[in-house]
């Protein structure tokens, strides 16, 4: 690229450093504008996707050829992320929810049918639901008070909190295993707001049962789709190409190098990578504005000497964990680790005809809500370790949960023994790796390794960084966007490069009055800037 200066047609020349959810996002707004922007996307890895990633499976053994094993599924709620899968021929699929918590009589209950847990808990689980509500009503105090603080003060049985509400939280939430340090906001949130919530308080039973989720499409094929599109619409993407430096920023513009680069070069048998540059640095490269869709460490390192002290103090709040997900087909390690079977030791006697249905459901004797398929198959697991109840292991059945299994098969649900079925075990914080039981699985059936640097939600974060981004966007001729400077999920990381997009002055084309309250609420809480809504998009 050249380094002669800016474009001298009128376009401003626009840089976004990083091709996930929130880049791509980015750029496709931009790019409804091509008489006002030239978009260049620098991305280190080989493909675009961020953590949305795809991997290969054996169809024969497995019954299906594919799997996401990154970013799985979400909220019917993610408007966003949904209108550009739709545009792309790309479509979700509606899955109810059952996820299992716990091992044994003592520890386990689940969404599906009722547990003793659930009785002996039943005070704890009503007086949650009041506690929301104050929480509601008291945000700037509360809001910023960690869950493990706000358990003690409201006098909530400390077995609740880590048998229960520590689990549950960690099904979005449990990144870096700092599920404990969460802050209350974030919690209420996602129980109350309709744009972040992930299902309803349920008075009895805490999490309502089998509530509506999706799946996502493939991944891979989808990203794919979308780079071309907005390659033909003249989006340059350069794709392994790191960045090396950002050697200047200021009102004027951004210079910075970068070179080739390789992410598989260095890569460690226990799935670690390390990438190499695999070529020189380039001449300076010069752009009109920035956008830094990176994780906030790797931003504050690649801005180096020309970040700002406010970048330094907000940036820094930030903080990330290594997790690792292992996808493998050991059944036997994984029954010995949760309750993947219907067990009527495991279940409570019921009390009442709702209650009744649902262990005929879970018994595969009755069809469920909206006639869902009979059967206890849950998709998302948990268990604590003994030796710290705050930190949880997590794991998915991915063939219970992701619509493929069942839909190539032509079947209501996944017609695949449980020994062959596909997990993931996800190891939280390498720096617990020893509660981990990794070493339990048989290294024969690990079909793939994972690393990822992962979020964590602490309370700090939202006292720290997300009312900081307001005084770092847009100064400078620096945008961020990222998951991270609200929530972890992919709706937040589309949301955000949207909005870093319509702050450098592209239009924000309405499609969702749901959406684009959600929209209008990030932008103010992140730009500090008021949305008043603009002509909707053809």
């Amino acid at each position: 690229m050249s380094s002669e200066g800016l474009l001298k047609n009128g376009k401003k020349k626009v840089v976004i450093v990083g091709g996930g959810a929130a880049g791509m996002s980015c750029a496709a707004t931009l790019a409804q504008h091509p008489e006002k922007f030239h978009v260049t996307i620098l991305e280190r890895m080989s493909v675009v996707g961020g953590q949305a990633t795809s991997i290969n499976l054996n169809s024969e053994l497995y019954g299906t050829s594919w799997m996401n094993d990154g970013v799985q599924g979400g909220s019917p709620a993610f408007k966003h992320t949904f209108n550009f899968f739709r545009k792309y021929g790309h479509e979700p699929k509606d899955v109810k929810l059952q996820v299992a918590f716990g091992k044994g009589q003592d520890s386990f209950w689940t969404n599906v049918f009722p547990s003793p847990l659930v009785d002996r808990f039943s005070g704890d689980i009503k007086k949650f639901g009041k506690v929301l509500k104050i929480i509601k009503y008291t945000m700037p105090i509360l809001g910023i008070v960690p869950i493990r603080i706000m358990l003690r003060i409201f006098f909530f049985n400390k077995e609740f909190g880590e048998k229960m509400v520590y689990p549950l939280i960690a099904l979005f939430l449990g990144t870096g295993n700092q599920t404990a340090n969460v802050s209350c906001a974030i919690l209420e949130r996602l129980f109350d707001d309709p744009n972040m919530k992930l299902w309803d308080y349920d008075p009895e039973t805490l999490l309502p049962n089998l509530p509506q989720m999706v799946t996502f499409p493939h991944l891979e094929r989808f990203y794919g789709d979308w780079a071309n599109d907005l390659k033909s619409k003249g989006v340059d993407i350069r794709t392994n190409t790191d960045v090396t430096a950002i050697k200047s920023r200021s009102k004027d513009g951004v210079v910075l190098t970068t070179a080739p680069f390789d992410p598989e070069k260095g890569k460690t048998d226990s799935g670690q990578r390390e990438g190499r540059h695999t070529g020189p640095e380039s001449a300076p490269e010069k752009y009109d504005d920035l956008v830094m869709c990176v994780l906030a460490d790797d931003a504050l390192k690649l801005l180096g000497k020309t970040s700002t002290w406010r970048e330094r103090f907000v940036l820094r709040g930030a903080k990330f964990f290594d997790d690792i997900t292992i996808t493998h087909s050991d059944s036997a390690y994984f029954s010995s680790n949760f309750e993947t079977a219907f067990n009527p030791d495991l279940c409570a006697a019921p009390k009442s005809k709702q209650q009744e249905s649902q262990i005929a459901f879970a018994k595969n004797t009755r069809p469920g809500p909206d006639n869902e398929p009979a059967g206890y198959r849950p998709m998302y697991y948990t268990h604590s370790y003994p030796q710290d109840m705050t930190k949880i292991e997590m794991a998915f059945d991915c063939t219970n949960y992701q619509h493929q299994f069942r839909e190539d098969q032509h079947a209501d649900k996944a017609p695949q023994p449980h020994n062959q079925h596909v997990f993931q075990s996800i190891f939280l914080d390498k720096t617990h790796s020893d509660l981990w039981t990794i070493d339990q699985i048989d290294q024969s059936k690990i079909i793939e390794r994972k690393w990822w640097h992962q979020l964590g939600h602490r309370w700090q974060h939202y006292v720290r960084v997300v009312p900081g981004m307001m005084f770092l966007n847009g100064k400078n001729s620096t945008v961020f966007a990222g998951s991270w400077t609200l929530v972890n999920m992919h709706e937040m990381a589309c949301v955000s490069g949207i909005a870093a997009a319509w702050r450098l002055g592209a239009e924000y084309r309405r499609f969702d009055d749901f959406a684009e309250d959600l929209f209008r609420k990030y932008v103010f809480i992140a730009h500090g800037k008021i949305y008043g809504g603009e002509k909707k998009g053809v």
